[in-house]
């Protein structure tokens, strides 16, 4: 998946000079037996990427392992704490200003990632948080998703179809006949094995390459108003 990572060097970002930085942040948990473990890391990549070639923003390598506690009842799911992912977003961000790179924008992968609201709370204007829920409503009504943001929450009709689209060879067999969805009230204190047994909540079979194609289309171009936001002329 080298294709995931920047590859510019240091004379093309010379040239690029960007004032904008950004960076992906996924997980490595559970995504039921038809999704990899990697599969909001590669999604948050594979956004940060397009990203990257629709606007001058510097491009940085993913941060792959997040705050998935709430997975931790399946084999494979690795975490770290908020504290460190509040420590290491914001050390990126303090050595991109000695650099020159004073905004940072999180695209963040994994809906557990709680602390990086408070991390871009604490910028007070230097970073945004994208997608946020309006980029994906905007996005998930766009591609024509069947299934709602709440009853899709994980490795359902969305996240399937990103990787149809995108990475077609990490969707494995099984994935039509994956369904499930259930409440979740009690999320955070009992963990998500109380809610399934098979670790997805949504709808793969809905998904199509057709629909992931759309939501990340619809995300590229709702990344405007972030550069709109920070105060950068998007120049794409």
């Amino acid at each position: 998946m080298t294709e995931l990572f920047p590859l510019a060097t240091t004379t093309d970002e010379q040239t690029r000079r960007a004032s904008v930085a950004v960076l992906p942040i996924g997980s490595f948990e559970q995504h039921g037996a038809h999704l990899p473990l990697a599969t909001d890391a590669v999604i948050a990549a594979t956004l940060a990427k397009a990203v990257a070639a629709a606007y001058p923003v510097l491009h940085l390598p993913p941060i792959t392992i997040s705050c998935s506690h709430e997975h931790a009842g399946w084999a494979g799911t690795v975490s770290i704490s908020a504290r460190t992912l509040h420590a290491v977003v914001t050390d990126v961000a303090e050595s991109l200003k000695a650099s020159g790179v004073d905004r940072l924008v999180l695209v963040n992968g994994h809906g557990g990632n709680y602390v990086l609201s408070n991390v871009v709370q604490e910028a007070a204007g230097a970073m945004a948080l994208f997608p946020g829920v309006a980029d994906w409503q905007a996005a998930h009504t766009a591609a024509g998703l069947r299934t709602s943001l709440d009853d899709d929450m994980h490795a359902g009709e969305l996240e399937t179809s990103i990787l149809l689209h995108a990475h077609p060879h990490l969707v494995r067999p099984g994935y039509e006949e994956a369904d499930h969805v259930t409440d979740r009230e009690h999320l955070l204190t009992r963990g998500l094995r109380a809610y399934t047994e098979s670790g997805v909540v949504g709808r793969p079979s809905l998904a199509t390459a057709a629909k992931g194609h759309v939501l990340l289309d619809t995300l590229v171009q709702r990344f405007a108003t972030v550069l709109e936001v920070l105060g950068v002329v998007s120049g794409r």
